[in-house]
């Protein structure tokens, strides 16, 4: 059983890493698998919204224009390196100041590590304020708007009107994707149109993205490099966009 899972696992990472696959392409990939197993484990991770199955092939569900994904989906994605990118961003949580934290997967990851201090911290994740009401030091405001039921956050022109006279020290935000033709994007036009309100009311940004969302086109953008100061990543962003952000000035943890 545990050989079966980890065999899915794997499948689902290598669809999501090239986005889209042919049943050829997982036959090299997995040679000791037979193609009947191949093709159980497709109709298995389908039919639990793992990825896409399709003629001939699959294709991860981060292709599909405009999917926001579930949260609960991301939460399995990617873990390790997400709460590697938490555990580097905490240091950077310095007490006494106003902090936003976006919603997602790593924001939330984040918040379970926040120390008890005094900060005010503002939040459109619902994870993150769940986590974060734990502590009983920092004050924690929840911006409003509507609820985007499938990433738990909240948008929309209340929280940005809400926002609008509050500045941030710093900001820590989550992507879904970055290429250098859409900069840093997301796949709601509502979470893309608060980010970018709490961008321009922070005075240093920190972006977390794990090293599977580079060269990846996205829809909504919400910022380019030059736009940020601070990238949380793990250790396997390549050497080419390393240089970019050194280029830029962006500090890489």
């Amino acid at each position: 059983m545990d050989v079966m899972n980890t065999r899915r696992k794997d499948i689902v990472s290598f669809v999501n890493q090239k986005g889209s696959v042919s049943f050829q392409e997982l036959k090299e990939q997995f040679p000791s698998v037979s193609d009947m197993t191949l093709r159980t484990d497709l109709k298995y991770l389908d039919q639990n919204r793992l990825l896409i199955r399709i003629h001939g092939g699959a294709k991860s569900l981060d292709t599909i224009s405009g999917n926001d994904d579930y949260l609960s989906r991301r939460f399995i994605k990617n873990t390790s390196e997400k709460k590697e990118i938490a555990k580097k961003a905490i240091t950077l949580a310095l007490e006494n100041k106003t902090i936003f934290i976006d919603s997602g997967s790593t924001t939330t990851y984040f918040s379970q590590l926040f120390p008890d201090q005094k900060n005010i911290i503002y939040t459109s994740g619902l994870t993150c304020a769940i986590e974060l009401s734990k502590l009983s030091k920092p004050k924690v405001c929840i911006t409003g708007g509507m609820i985007n039921s499938n990433s738990l956050s909240v948008n929309g022109f209340i929280g940005i009107d809400y926002l609008k006279n509050v500045n941030f020290d710093i900001a820590f935000m989550g992507v879904t994707r970055f290429s250098p033709r859409t900069g840093f994007t997301c796949e709601s036009s509502e979470d893309a149109d608060l980010k970018r309100a709490v961008i321009g009311k922070a005075e240093k940004v920190v972006v977390f993205m794990d090293s599977s969302k580079i060269n990846i086109n996205g829809t909504y953008t919400i910022c380019d490099l030059k736009d940020i100061d601070v990238l949380v990543s793990d250790s396997k962003l390549p050497e080419d966009f390393l240089e970019e952000c050194k280029t830029q000035g962006v500090m890489v943890l």
